[in-house]
């Protein structure tokens, strides 16, 4: 899959907000007008006012600065409003691609959650903000002073200003000349100190290993090298910031300079004496300010703002305006057949975490049909919380399929399984908002009458009524892991999902509670699959799948304690005497 890159990124950003941008360069228009009047002015009010005798007249026409300040410092304050929104909007989009791009790499088949997605979405994006909005304002700012200085040094005398645009073009020829060398070792200074981090905390998290298998010298060499080579990148970015100073020196101070040495041939050519200080002023207020914003601002933001940016759109999928450069090869996906409600059926299953690891699940086969209810037991790490993520599709099998309804999850588009099977896993999920708001994550035309119903069904009023009713706000950390559960398992309960996989999703609840749960997901329509963290919740299925890591067993509670020593362990019963009653009591009960 293709991936933006950042001038593509940001132009296109600037496009979609032309009339944004727009009103941002009609208030700094408005903010140059000091810049542009402030050598013109200053010259009048010397040569008609001060040098004149009429010190009024000069006082008049500084008056007529001072009002321009005033306007352009209004203006200011106006655009820093246009700047945000620009800005504030390629933020949000930006974020969105982060949240997209580790959305999919954690849901695709075999995917893993991203913990960098996080630092993206917060320090890193931070930086994109604050140096994408710097750049904004040293660039505008710098085309609208440099005009504005350059307008009145002609207004002065069309000779002052070729004087002064010349060293300016070369100093900008020289910094730009730089700047694809300072990105590239920006580059390698930011990737060196990410691999130096990454070596030294390996190192550091396996030091017992480390000494244990006297390897401390290869290690300290590996470490040895990142370091040397972000000192090497160090040393390349200050030979780039002296290239930086030699292009402020040939385009802010030449021009002062030439205008210095070249001011007695200039006022032997008519120039008066007010014109040469407006000139002197139009550079040193003007153009050697802006030059100087425009290099340190892009041979510092600019580049961390490439860099970064660059970092973050190589975890991010190409925007759905923007078609992949190239087609990619797919495999067609179809939408599962309507008409008939979903099953679970899989085939001849092998799964396990590694080439050479022993295979959690071998050759498994089992069909769930609707209105099924199995619990899935065995000892720890038999496989059961596998068995759920590969019947959700959360990861693909090495061999053998899954079936919902007919159809092989493969096959089946992403927003069409959402739809198919809802799982519920251990650490349940609850965001800061509304109880009522977490209720209806998967079903947002749930009106309240539904969703007091759920709480009734499942047992979760006393919740709700505690935490204040369905319009309390909910602090996640401040809930006890047996309420998150039971509220991610109202609002499973509530999605219009036909297939409910409970992975260990009662376990911090009470017995009594678990019950209660799990007879309303009983009694819903669809088939319901509980990895059983209880032997209470086999006794309540209608059928029982025993992972031991031999072969599965699968069947009623009563033919399990008769086929499966497993089962019978599980279920505490350790002779013939005793092992039916009780059981068969436990499940009438």
């Amino acid at each position: 899959m293709s991936r933006p890159g950042v001038r593509q990124v940001t132009w296109r950003a600037l496009r979609a907000r032309r009339r944004e941008l727009a009103r941002l360069g009609g208030w700094s228009l408005v903010e140059s007008l000091p810049a542009l009047l402030a050598g013109y002015l200053v010259a009048r009010a010397v040569d008609e006012g001060f040098l004149a005798g009429r010190l009024l007249t000069g006082l008049a026409w500084l008056g007529v600065l001072a009002v321009a300040v005033l306007v352009g410092a209004v203006a200011t304050g106006r655009t820093y409003r246009s700047l945000g929104a620009v800005v504030e909007p390629f933020r949000d989009e930006v974020a969105a691609q982060v949240v997209r791009g580790a959305l999919r790499d954690a849901t695709r088949a075999g995917g893993r959650p991203d913990s960098a997605a996080v630092t993206r979405l917060t320090h890193q994006m931070e930086i994109v903000r604050d140096t994408f909005a710097g750049l904004l304002m040293v660039t505008r700012g710098f085309l609208f002073s440099t005009g504005a200085a350059l307008l009145g040094l002609f207004a002065l005398a069309p000779v002052v200003a070729a004087l002064a645009v010349a060293p300016l073009v070369a100093g900008l020829v020289v910094f730009l000349a730089a700047l694809p060398a300072m990105v590239t070792h920006q580059r390698a200074y930011v990737r060196a100190g990410e691999q130096l981090g990454q070596s030294a905390a390996t190192a550091l998290a396996g030091h017992r290993d480390v000494l244990a298998c006297g390897a401390q010298t290869r290690v300290t060499a590996e470490v040895a090298r990142w370091v040397s080579a972000q000192a090497a990148a160090e040393r390349m970015l200050a030979r780039m910031a002296a290239i930086r100073s030699l292009s402020l020196g040939i385009g802010g101070w030449l021009p002062l300079l030439v205008l210095m040495v070249t001011a007695p041939w200039l006022v032997q050519r008519g120039l008066t004496a007010g014109a040469v200080l407006g000139a002197l002023i139009y550079v040193s207020t003007g153009l050697q300010p802006a030059l100087h914003t425009l290099v340190q601002g892009l041979g510092g933001g600019g580049l961390r703002y490439a860099v970064t940016l660059e970092n973050i759109l190589r975890t991010c999928p190409v925007p759905d305006d923007q078609p992949p450069s190239a087609p990619a090869v797919r495999t067609p996906r179809r939408r599962p057949p309507t008409g008939r409600p979903p099953a679970v059926e899989v085939r001849g299953l092998t799964f396990g975490y590694g080439p050479r690891a022993r295979p959690v699940l071998q050759n498994f086969s089992l069909t769930l049909a609707d209105r099924d209810h199995l619990a899935v037991v065995g000892p720890s790490g038999a496989g059961k919380s596998t068995l759920a993520a590969l019947i959700a599709g959360l990861v693909p099998p090495q061999a053998g399929t899954v079936h919902l309804a007919g159809t092989t999850v493969a096959e089946i588009e992403p927003a069409d399984l959402a739809r198919m099977r809802v799982l519920v896993p251990q650490e349940a999920y609850v965001f800061t908002g509304s109880l009522a708001d977490n209720l209806r994550y998967l079903r947002p035309d749930a009106d309240d009458h539904t969703l007091e119903a759920a709480l009734d069904a499942l047992g979760a009023r006393p919740l709700a009524a505690r935490l204040g009713g369905l319009g309390a706000p909910l602090a996640p950390a401040l809930l006890s892991a047996g309420e998150r559960q039971l509220i991610a398992a109202v609002r499973a309960w509530l999605a219009p999902a036909p297939l409910v996989v409970l992975d260990e999703a009662t376990c911090h609840l009470g017995p009594a509670l678990e019950a209660t749960v799990e007879a309303a997901f009983a009694r819903r329509p669809g088939s319901l699959v509980v990895i059983a963290h209880r032997i209470s919740s086999a006794l309540r299925a209608g059928r029982v799948l025993v992972l031991d890591g031999d072969a599965p067993v699968v069947g009623t509670h009563e033919q399990l304690l008769a086929r499966s020593a497993t089962y019978r362990v599980l279920v505490g019963c350790w002779d013939d005497s005793t092992m039916r009653s009780p059981a068969a009591s436990a499940r009438r009960g």
